[in-house]
């Protein structure tokens, strides 16, 4: 078990990423990225790869699974807790006051303008971490195919991300499957 300084350090951690970062998950990719890989070392980036596939293809938030898996890496079940607790906890909050300055708060124009901005720098944060994601996934005429597809799956078929998301897996873990029938009956 870690100490309660590792654990405080991962729920800090992921509470600064949580309260400092708008537009769900993949806005969040690049702090974690940043926090979890260079600064702090808990993993490396090729395992942020890794960490964000299970979790894009696991129920929930994707950014909650990723503190979820990685607490869990760092500091087994408490760490776990910790860091989702760290991650959801500044929403939860940020939430709440909301709701407590009920419709008035859509109505006040600084607030407007302010969430104006936001809107631009999660689609900015979002190619970010798709350019970060891109420097590490495969590049053969397989992986390349499947993204096409997936894309025109998603952006012009508009079919449901869990589709595309199993579809892609099943692909992966047929071609996986072939190339191992292959490589056995190529050793006879």
């Amino acid at each position: 078990m870690k100490s309660c300084k590792a654990l405080a350090e991962l729920f800090i951690t992921f509470a600064k990423i949580g309260a400092l970062t708008f537009g769900g998950g993949y806005a969040m990719i690049p702090f974690i990225k940043s926090e979890i890989a260079e600064k702090r070392k808990y993993i490396d980036e090729k395992e942020i790869i890794d960490i964000v596939a299970v979790s894009e293809t696991t129920p929930g938030p994707i950014a909650v699974n990723l503190a979820t898996f990685v607490g869990y890496r760092i500091a087994g079940f408490l760490g776990a807790a910790v860091s989702t607790l760290g991650i959801v906890l500044p929403s939860f909050l940020i939430i709440l006051l909301i709701s407590f300055l009920g419709d008035k708060f859509g109505d006040i124009r600084v607030i407007r303008y302010a969430f104006g901005g936001i809107k631009i720098g999660v689609v900015a944060l979002i190619v970010n971490a798709l350019f970060s994601l891109w420097k590490h996934c495969p590049k053969d005429t397989l992986s390349l195919s499947l993204i096409a597809i997936a894309f025109v799956s998603a952006a012009v078929l508009k079919l449901n991300a869990i589709i595309i998301i199993a579809g892609s897996a099943a692909i992966g873990l047929a071609v996986f499957l072939l190339s191992k029938k292959e490589k056995g009956e190529g050793g006879r």
